[in-house]
């Protein structure tokens, strides 16, 4: 499940690179739009503080988190605990995720031949 869901957030993320790399067409500013994207994103999930410690606005904000349905998806299938609802609904919202983010890469390449 670790391998699932972790494949399915980096196909969304990437996607989303190559969207935006494709638009924007300098390496400087994809570097920069990145990080700028990804940073809070694990910053602002379960990864480094458990989310009944963290305040309200950031378990608002995580709550609709890719990296976060990540991060819940595999500790949930890892724990003695596991529930399968959890596990899939996290996956089910990654892979909503991935294809969303693949048909904008799609879009943006679209939109890029067609200014060559």
């Amino acid at each position: 499940m670790l391998i699932v869901v972790s494949t399915l957030l980096s196909i969304g993320v990437a996607s989303l690179s190559n969207g935006v790399a494709l638009l924007l067409r300098k390496e400087e500013s994809v570097i920069a739009v990145v990080n700028m994207v990804l940073l809070p994103l694990i910053f602002l999930s379960s990864a480094f503080l458990q989310q009944n410690l963290a305040p309200q606005w950031i378990q608002d904000i995580a709550r609709y988190n890719p990296a976060n349905w990540a991060i819940e998806a595999g500790r949930t299938a890892l724990s003695s605990n596991a529930t399968a609802h959890t596990v899939l609904t996290h996956t089910l919202y990654l892979l909503v995720f991935a294809v969303v983010c693949t048909w904008l890469a799609t879009r943006a390449f679209r939109s890029y031949q067609r200014s060559v």
